[in-house]
């Protein structure tokens, strides 16, 4: 018995590994990505090639994860400025209410466990973001970040990995 949920609007690479209690709808994952218990990516996200995404993980629409990229547990990522339940007159807020900001870590980046980063920032290839970390601003490529909000520790001058 299966405890995954994959939409059939997913598109799934070549050797991707998805573990139990999942649920994935209207995104794409890259070839031998691994994609951990509890994760849920939500429509128009894109995963890249040879990701692992650990467990506990959010990732919603608009938020682009390149290639080679490290997803540390329970990682959060935003994609609404400023999110409300209702407009000023009282009614439900639809998808029509609000902007979704997108998302970018582009390759080689790693993310630590517990980090949330709010909508609209790009983190740099090759940067390494702390455990516990609130990135609110662009993080530099090869950089190494920290804290709440998140801010550069040391930097790699070369923009290798760290």
């Amino acid at each position: 018995m299966s405890f995954q949920r994959i939409a059939q609007d997913v598109k799934l690479g070549k050797d991707v590994k998805v573990y139990d209690f999942v649920n994935l709808y209207g995104c794409e994952i890259g070839d031998g990505s691994k994609i951990g218990t509890f994760v849920e990516i939500q429509r128009g996200a894109r995963i890249g090639r040879n990701c692992k995404i650990s467990s506990h993980t959010f990732i919603c629409e608009g938020v682009t994860i390149e290639d080679d990229v490290f997803v540390g547990h329970n990682v959060t990522f935003i994609n609404d400025l400023y999110p409300r339940a209702t407009n000023p007159d009282g009614s439900v807020q639809t998808d029509k209410d609000w902007e979704c900001r997108p998302t970018l870590v582009r390759r080689g980046a790693s993310i630590g466990s517990s980090v949330t980063l709010l909508c609209g920032v790009t983190v740099g290839e090759n940067a390494m973001i702390g455990a516990g970390s609130v990135v609110t601003k662009d993080v530099p490529a090869g950089a190494v970040v920290a804290g709440n909000p998140a801010r550069v520790i040391r930097t790699n001058p070369k923009g290798k990995r760290s």
